[in-house]
């Protein structure tokens, strides 16, 4: 027995509304869920159709394939051609499914023609994608007649394709708080309130599009810079002569990530060319990623937050690289090298403050890479009763590493410094 869904007012105007939609819901309030039946459904009823399933990552645009695959298997397995793979759903009415990353400037999806477009975590897309899109859903308008984009997303900061959308006669929209979500358990709301920040409450769980004056990286500051460096290999892209620094964020066994972000020099300009991410692993594995990287980059200093669990890597890596590491605890206002303390201090504003001027300056190109974009932008601020800035961020970890990796143009031996 099937069980019949029930669905919320929103979510049945979203299935029975043929044309461009967008979606801005707080977490778990039902967005996917609605718009993978929709898919079935437009796949099923419309038979020799396209229907493509993008994010800016594989991992996101699975996560929505699958309910999509569920979905068939459970209504309409009689109708499924093949066995689905990872990527495609064929259907005995000629109807296919696709799921694929955007990469960084959509070269994975031109070339088809597409009925049907449904972009999850749209706000995250790179604004370059959406001009390989419109060619492929151009000719389905002009000769079927569809060609209609679905738009889903918690907000990631005004402006971009998918804050635009909503103020874009083309597009029907909709806004879906998760309190207004009658499945959400309002304890669970609750405790979100008092561990979040306003602005992430805001943002995360009540889907408003935020002025971002709390948020240490802009959010078009962050775009441009990731637009500038779209792809890097070692072997193709290294410039002769270039010198590499990595910053290292270590995280205690079960807690946060670990990062490792991979900094090119070259002259007075840098390029964030790698980011690396581990979970739940132990110091020695997290020592032996960081001896692989040198063994790759042959970095010329390695910057490791120190504090805590980094402080027995630190002393690791010192034993065995030597004076190339360097341990930034900005917690403790002091910076280590060789196992010697040094009394200029360094403290957390001077670091995330050397990265922002980098960034403002355009002296820094940053690789696009998904989960980077949200480390920063989840880093804000604001001013304590003695007048300090107090810097936080709820998925710090990335951009804890990165302002460790361009504290490299600070290094006594490069005499380089910001321009002010």
């Amino acid at each position: 027995m099937v069980l019949e869904i029930k669905w919320d007012k929103w979510q049945r105007e979203v299935l029975d509304y043929d044309g461009n939609i967008a979606l801005r819901c707080g977490r778990q309030s039902g967005k996917s869920e609605v718009v993978s039946q929709k898919a079935v459904d437009f796949a099923v009823n419309n038979a020799g159709t396209t229907t493509m399933v993008i994010a800016a990552s594989q991992r996101q645009s699975s996560l929505l394939f699958e309910k999509v695959v569920a979905k068939l298997s459970l209504h309409h397995i009689d109708l499924i051609k093949d066995k689905p793979t990872m990527t495609k759903v064929d259907l005995l009415n000629g109807s296919r499914i696709y799921c694929l990353p955007t990469g960084r400037i959509g070269h994975y999806i031109r070339g088809f023609t597409i009925d049907l477009l449904i972009a999850d975590e749209a706000a995250y897309i790179p604004e370059a994608v959406w001009v390989a899109i419109e060619p492929t859903i151009s000719i389905s308008k002009k000769t079927k007649g569809f060609g209609h984009i679905v738009l889903l997303s918690t907000p990631a900061g005004k402006g971009g394709y998918f804050y635009n959308a909503f103020f874009d006669k083309d597009f029907r929209t909709w806004h879906v708080s998760a309190e207004d979500c009658p499945r959400h358990d309002k304890d669970f709301l609750r405790r979100k309130r008092l561990t979040l920040t306003k602005a992430q409450y805001k943002q995360e769980y009540l889907a408003e599009f935020l002025d971002e004056y709390q948020q240490f990286f802009p959010t078009e500051l962050i775009k441009r810079r990731m637009e500038s460096l779209p792809f890097w290999s070692l072997e193709k892209d290294r410039t002769s002569g270039s010198r590499f620094y990595l910053g290292v964020d270590v995280a205690r066994y079960g807690g946060d990530q670990n990062a490792f972000v991979v900094c090119e020099m070259v002259g007075k300009r840098l390029k964030i060319v790698k980011v690396v991410t581990t979970e739940r692993v132990s110091t020695v594995d997290t020592i032996g990623r960081i001896i692989d990287l040198e063994r790759v980059f042959g970095f010329s200093k390695i910057f490791v937050d120190d504090g805590g669990v980094g402080g027995g890597v630190t002393d690791v890596l010192i034993s065995r690289l030597g004076r190339r590491v360097v341990g930034l605890n900005n917690s403790a206002r002091r910076f280590t090298m060789a196992g010697e303390e040094r009394k200029k201090g360094i403290l957390k504003e001077d670091l995330y403050s050397n990265a922002l001027i980098l960034m403002e300056q355009d002296r820094v190109d940053l690789i696009y890479d998904l989960d980077f974009l949200r480390s920063l932008k989840s880093i804000t601020y604001e001013y304590t009763d003695q007048g300090r800035v107090k810097i936080t961020g709820s998925y710090s970890h990335i951009a804890e590493a990165f302002v460790r990796a361009v504290w490299c143009v600070k290094d006594r031996g490069l005499r380089l410094f910001i321009e002010n």
